[in-house]
């Protein structure tokens, strides 16, 4: 039996940390710097419960039934060590079982890494995995060597990580990506810091979060045939943002599991999140589908068309995914039909533009306005409010000099009105509102949509008000609205819908501009006469009736 060296792991532990980020600029180290210290909110860290951080090694395949000595697994940032934990305590089970000894666990060098730029984790953990490894009899010198070769201080972003992999196994890239990326918005990242990721990384594009590049990074790191999973919002698989991300996976990877966890909490406290398991594979042969796991638990195979890289990703339909491309195979979309779909009117400065209906202004600059609120209960309840409208009948900024009681109302409140950016670019319009007036869309019956429910809220609403800018209107020059409110009610609808927009807390859907111009509906004139009559009736039960023989439903 060996005896434990006498150097204790306190003195590995404290010595300074291996430097792994390659050559950076000054302002972009001390960003670096700073995140190293900070607070587990200030750095977006979020920790995975232990169940199901074994249920992701699971479905990744990293587990003792295999001898996990000839992989190599990597974990990008691994806060309190949960991944890497649980990952080691299975390679030692392959490697004992196997015949492996105390003796040669050097052997297991390159089996292993893990990167953290928080100075503090990363000496915690690497505590943990000294004292793990002397409890099993190695060496505390050698416990120490492995615990500072597997585990890096620094940023997995910018990271040298040995050419695409582990050095000990010839740089040909990790078999296995584990993690949860950290949560952090665009706003939390410094500047310089913000810069030199785009700079690296192609896909970290538009509005997306920080966890795009980890996906790209993760996934240029895979040995062909490694499997990445990651423990992530799902955004960016219908979002403009995570456009290039599924192209890159679609050249040169392919979904082979996909588990919607927004019914469960898969975090030790409370986040607000969107949370999904996501498993890649690096593979060039033939896309043979996506095993999906929706919330009652069951898997669905769906097929590669259900992720196309130039769209959005319709992973979560199940059954519902072939009805919804035969819809879209049948029909024209909905502007296409005959309809128009837009958005109320944003202010800029609610707080001064949107006021009750006895404002001291003239009454023809008091627009009767519908707010969301006003239609949640499924018809018009108006509250009272009117937008200080300062566009005339033919859409222009109107002339101040001649209304003095609203020249004197938005003199009073200049200030916040010249603080909006429309103000600062056009400094001579600094009272408008953000978004032009159409002075005919008041008087042009409509349907409203609240941007924000957890069921279909269509509200014919006859014109007598102008929309707020959380509303969507829906306009036709073909379908009686009747009849289009009962297309725009249905589960046809709502399938639409939740195929193509975001999920929101509570189940709630997004029923934007863009989401609902791609409902698809036949051409009013090539329905039949008996059906046309159902559907303008405005009895649910004849339209429920008529939209069965339409859909198939």
């Amino acid at each position: 039996m060996h005896r434990p060296d006498k150097i204790q792991a306190m003195d590995y532990a404290e010595r300074p940390p291996r430097d792994a980020l390659t050559l950076v600029r000054p302002e972009v180290h001390d960003a670096l710097e700073g995140l190293s210290r900070a607070g587990a909110e200030d750095r977006g860290a979020v920790f995975t419960r232990p169940e199901v951080v074994r249920r992701m090694l699971d479905w990744l395949g990293y587990t003792p039934e295999h001898d996990l000595r000839g992989f190599r697994l990597l974990e990008p940032c691994f806060g309190g060590g949960e991944f890497l934990l649980e990952a080691l305590e299975r390679l030692l089970a392959a490697h004992f079982d196997r015949g492996g000894s105390a003796r040669n666990a050097d052997g297991l060098e390159g089996c292993l890494r893990g990167v953290e730029l928080h100075r503090e984790s990363h000496g915690q953990v690497i505590h943990k995995v000294i004292n793990r490894l002397a409890k099993l009899g190695i060496t505390r010198r050698l416990a120490a060597h492995l615990a500072h070769t597997w585990l890096v201080q620094g940023d997995f972003l910018l990271a040298d990580l040995g050419g695409n992999g582990s050095p000990a196994h010839g740089g040909a890239g990790f078999t296995h990506v584990v993690g949860n990326p950290p949560y952090l918005r665009l706003e939390r990242v410094p500047p310089a810091l913000l810069a030199e990721y785009r700079r690296r990384y192609p896909t970290f594009r538009h509005r997306a979060d920080l966890y795009v590049p980890f996906f790209e990074r993760g996934l240029r790191l895979l040995a062909p045939g490694g499997r990445l999973a990651y423990l992530c919002t799902d955004r960016w698989m219908k979002n403009r943002y995570g456009q290039p991300l599924r192209r890159l996976i679609a050249e040169g990877y392919r979904l082979e599991r996909y588990a919607d966890l927004k019914g469960e909490q898969p975090f030790q406290h409370a986040v607000t999140a969107y949370p999904a398991v996501t498993v890649i594979t690096r593979a060039e042969e033939p896309h043979p589908g996506t095993e999906v796991a929706g919330r009652e638990g069951r898997w669905v195979r769906v097929g590669p068309e259900a992720t196309p890289p130039d769209g959005p990703w319709l992973l979560e339909l199940g059954a519902g995914f072939e009805r919804l491309r035969e819809w879209e195979r049948r029909f024209p979309a909905l502007e296409e039909a005959g309809c128009r779909v837009g958005i109320g009117v944003a202010s800029g400065a609610d707080a001064v533009l949107v006021r009750p209906a006895d404002l001291d202004v003239e009454e023809d600059r008091k627009l009767p306005l519908l707010l969301a609120a006003d239609v949640r209960s499924g018809s018009v309840a108006w509250s009272g409010r009117v937008l200080v409208n300062p566009f005339d009948a033919e859409g222009r900024l109107v002339d101040l000099a001649r209304y003095p009681r609203l020249r004197a109302y938005l003199e009073a409140h200049r200030p916040a009105l010249e603080r909006r950016y429309v103000a600062r670019k056009r400094p001579e319009q600094w009272f408008r509102t953000l978004d032009r007036v159409d002075p005919a869309l008041r008087h042009t019956p409509k349907l409203l949509i609240p941007d924000l429910a957890g069921r279909p809220i269509v509200v014919l609403e006859e014109g007598r008000y102008y929309p707020h800018h959380n509303l969507y209107w829906v306009t036709s020059s073909a379908w009686p609205l009747p009849a289009l409110q009962a297309v725009l009610r249905s589960p046809v609808a709502a399938l639409f819908v939740r195929a193509y927009s975001v999920e929101m807390r509570g189940g709630y859907h997004r029923y934007q501009a863009q989401t609902l111009r791609r409902i698809r509906l036949p051409r009013w004139p090539e329905l039949p006469e008996e059906i046309r009559r159902d559907l303008a009736s405005g009895a649910a039960r004849l339209q429920q009736r008529a939209l069965a023989r339409v859909y198939g439903l």
